[in-house]
């Protein structure tokens, strides 16, 4: 069943929210509420406080909407909440917290077969392990750049940096990735 506000753009449905329109808003949470969660997630590797801080990105979004400018694309300026708020969160732990392990995998089946799995599976724990352990910088910028597709100057809004500092992280983690994964699987290039 499609609605009104599954044809509008976003920068459309934001306009909507700005006037209190709960439908626009209902579709605009739709659209990006998984990217965020996994972007959140990326960030403070622990499922229940990633969904306390999607929350509290939507709630910024309903009750501020009317703070975007329209200088960036509507992503940027969605992912540039999720930032501020992982950061807010992760200054708030406490250093017990910051050294626990919560690492959780939760196995899709796609209709591959058993050994397609374990090898995809094999695959997805090397690239994983190698994302963890880039820095926060880094990783953060990974994470934009190739899982949410944005271009260096939308990474440089999202984050508050330069763009010349978001190509040096991208730059360094992309080193580091090849690095890890030629230790992982045993490979040279």
């Amino acid at each position: 069943m499609t609605t009104a506000t599954d044809q509008m753009s976003d920068d459309q449905l934001l306009d909507l929210i700005k006037s209190g329109n709960e439908a626009a808003f209902d579709e605009f949470y739709r659209r990006f509420e998984k990217k965020v969660y996994h972007f959140i997630r990326q960030k403070l590797n622990d499922q229940f406080e990633a969904y306390d801080v999607l929350h509290e990105v939507f709630m910024e979004i309903w009750r501020k909407a009317d703070r975007f400018e329209g200088r960036s694309k509507v992503s940027t300026w969605v992912f540039g909440i999720a930032f501020n708020k992982s950061i807010d969160r992760l200054r708030k732990r406490t250093p017990d917290q910051l050294d626990e392990e919560k690492h959780e995998t939760v196995a899709d089946d796609d209709g591959l077969n058993p050994m397609e799995l374990l090898n995809a599976t094999e695959e997805a724990t090397f690239l994983h392990k190698c994302v963890e352990a880039l820095s926060d910088a880094q990783r953060a910028v990974v994470q934009l750049a190739f899982f949410e597709d944005m271009s260096y100057p939308e990474i440089a809004d999202v984050i508050g940096r330069p763009e010349g500092t978001v190509k040096t992280r991208v730059f360094h983690a992309k080193q580091a990735l090849k690095r890890c994964v030629e230790k992982f699987t045993g490979a040279r290039s």
